[in-house]
């Protein structure tokens, strides 16, 4: 019994979770089925638990992870004090578990991703793997305008050198020493979809079928995801910038043509007043240069957004502090040189 104890990992669930008032109490029901299934079977420590990050919502989100945490020991909480984001949401509840995990599964609250991944994922870790990504098998449940944009941005993402998985999105799981290399990436322009591969690690894929939303709105519509993509393509390449380089010194072999070609019209005679080409080639130049300056600006922003060096996010309520580990496991922790439980 004492070996079966020792091999066995503790398991921390982070979901993050913004105005999730409608589907978190499915998701705290259903996440709790998967977790007590793997601690009845011996496949992660009894110590595991559902660590969710309240985003700053404005509904009863937290009012309901306290409750819920009040009557289950497996299920705790963190909350910020405004909304931070879903990026910095998932490094927060990494952070905040560190100490007390061995492995770390990420998930979003809103059930389309198949929480019966989970136990494929622990087992796919115990086989040796540090990251096992979550990726849809399908994109059936997608309009066809969102799978069309989706498969053009992996390209594009490709193309530009950024390695990702294609059609997994933040549902992975992760060791321990993952996670600390992970937190080692102190950017806060985040996008973990392209700064996980760069950790290494063995890592390997579980396929499932992405669900449609039980309940509450997507928290992602398309001005968002417009946004989240803009983020991912200027944090990891500067190809933007080398387009409007590339551009530029285009125009200006096109400009030095229409020069030599306007002075052998004068040297000819058949000069012709050409306002309308001359009003289109403005336009056309200025317009140019103010999304080129916008692009530069998106850098120097992000750059600005840097070196202020600002805390990612605030921790107004944090649960899973409050509770207690049971004595074993906190020495366990200690001599690993993990910190204070």
């Amino acid at each position: 019994d004492y070996k079966v104890e020792i091999l066995m990992k503790r398991l921390m669930i982070v979901v993050p979770a913004y105005n999730e008032e409608e589907a978190l109490p499915k998701t705290l029901d259903v996440l709790d089925g998967v977790l007590s299934d793997l601690i009845e079977t011996n496949k992660v420590d009894k110590a595991s638990k559902i660590v969710i990050v309240n985003d700053g919502s404005a509904d009863k989100t937290w009012s309901i992870i306290e409750d819920a945490a009040a009557k289950n020991d497996h299920i705790s909480g963190i909350n910020f004090s405004r909304n931070y984001g879903h990026q910095n949401a998932l490094i927060a509840g990494l952070t905040a578990t560190r100490d007390y995990g061995d492995i770390f599964v990420t998930i979003d609250a809103d059930l389309q991703d198949d929480v019966n991944a989970i136990p494929k994922m622990v087992a796919e870790n115990a086989n040796g793997f540090d990251i096992v990504y979550g990726a849809r098998n399908s994109r059936e449940t997608d309009s066809a305008f969102k799978r069309g944009t989706a498969e053009m941005f992996y390209k594009i993402m490709g193309k530009l050198g950024v390695e990702m998985v294609p059609d997994s999105a933040d549902y992975r799981l992760m060791s321990q020493r993952a996670v600390d290399h992970l937190l080692e990436f102190k950017e806060h322009n985040l996008f973990l979809r392209g700064i996980v591969p760069r950790v290494g690690f063995p890592s390997t894929v579980v396929y499932y079928a992405r669900k449609e939303r039980e309940a509450g709105e997507s928290k992602y519509p398309l001005k968002k995801m417009i946004n989240f993509a803009w983020d991912g393509i200027t944090s990891f390449s500067v190809a933007p910038m080398r387009f409007i380089l590339a551009v530029g010194i285009f125009s200006m072999v096109i400009a030095v043509g229409m020069m030599i070609y306007a002075i052998y019209r004068e040297l000819t005679g058949h000069t012709v007043a050409g306002w309308s080409s001359l009003m289109v080639s403005l336009w056309f130049i200025g317009g140019f240069q103010l999304i080129g300056i916008s692009i530069l600006g998106e850098y120097i922003g992000k750059i600005f957004n840097e070196v202020k060096d600002r805390p990612r996010y605030v921790i107004q309520d944090n649960l899973l502090s409050n509770q207690d580990f049971d004595d074993k496991q906190a020495e366990k922790h200690l001599d690993d040189g993990m910190g204070e439980v």
